[in-house]
This record gives C-alpha cells, structure tokens and sequence, in this order.
C-alpha cells in the first residue's frame, strides 16, 4: 500500500498505469495503481463477506434482513441505548430506525422502553431471543469463513489479520471479543 500523502503521490507524477478507454476511474485520480488495487480488493472481499451474511441469516426462520440484523449486532456490541442513538449507530434516519425497531419488536427481537428521565426517548435493548439470534448467525458465520480462510496458505495469514484488524478499527467496528459474550439487560 502506499503509505505517502496523496499531495507526494501528485508531486511524484502521473499513474502510467495503461488504462482502457471504458475504465470508469478519472485520469485525476491522485490514488496508485497500488491503492486502487487494495480498495478493488476490498470491495470483492466485501461481497464475498455480504453473501456469507446473507447465507448465515437465510437458514432463520424469522425472515431477518441484513440491516435488521445490524441492527441486532450493533445494540450486541453497545448494548441497550437510545432509539436515537441507534439511527445514529446504524447511520439511518430516526423514521427509518423506528420503523425497524416496530418489525424487530414484532419479532420478539428486542424490546423498547420509555425512559423515566425523559418520556419522549426510546430505550431499545436485545431480548434473549435476539441474543440468540446473534450468536446462532455469529456461528454460522464463523464456521463458514473458518472454511474459507482455511484455503489461504498460513504464510499469509499474519498480515492478513493485521490488515483486517486495522480495516475494522478504522470502520469503527468493535472486535469480536468486546461483545461475542452479549451485554446484560
């Protein structure tokens, strides 16, 4: 990876990388070949990663989406908070939110309350079976992607869990162990 600022990469001069015509990059694109490489391979990571969620969740008999289960996952990782915050975690309107907070307590998923120093706020949490949840996909998960980083020579693998360790972080993604156990209601 290039680890000099995009203003050097400019200053060193153009990327002579050849392009084809129907390359949808900008010739103005201050990024390497090298960089650009790393973002396209995180990109086909990222789908071959959203299939495994997907298939994780398919075997549910509860017709969860992906984005109720993130919902799930990030109230497993920051516990109970705020309808609010959650839109905020989740990085969705407060109508989206609660729209998806009415289906997951439907559900039995999780569970709101009033809170008693405000009465307007909206206090969510995970109830067991929404726990239950994140652990039976959380498994499948692990077990199938156990499969896949099985077929990667273990010479590699050191770098590997670096480079992903430090991609989640600056996703602001909180590591397995932070939250694999559940929070307490």
């Amino acid at each position: 990876m290039n680890t000099s600022s995009p203003a050097a990469s400019r200053a060193a001069g153009p990327d002579t990388a050849p392009r084809r015509d129907d390359d949808p990059r900008s010739d103005a694109d201050p990024r390497s070949v090298d960089d650009r490489a790393l973002v396209d391979a995180f990109i086909a990571a990222s789908r071959a990663l959203v299939a495994v969620a997907a298939r994780s969740l398919s075997d549910l008999g509860d017709d969860i989406t992906l984005a109720q289960y993130r919902a799930l996952v990030v109230l497993a990782t920051r516990g109970p908070q705020r309808a609010a915050d959650l839109a905020a975690g989740l990085q969705v309107t407060p109508s989206t939110a609660s729209r998806m907070i009415e289906r997951l307590v439907r559900k039995r998923l999780i569970r709101r309350t009033r809170l008693q120093d405000d009465r307007r706020a909206i206090r969510v949490q995970l109830t067991d079976a929404g726990r239950e949840v994140v652990a039976q996909v959380t498994a499948r998960r692990r077990a199938e992607i156990e499969g896949i980083l099985d077929q990667i020579p273990s010479r590699g693998r050191r770098a590997l869990t670096t480079a992903l360790r430090a991609f989640a972080e600056a996703a602001g993604e909180a590591p397995e162990q932070d939250w694999a156990l559940g929070w307490d209601s």
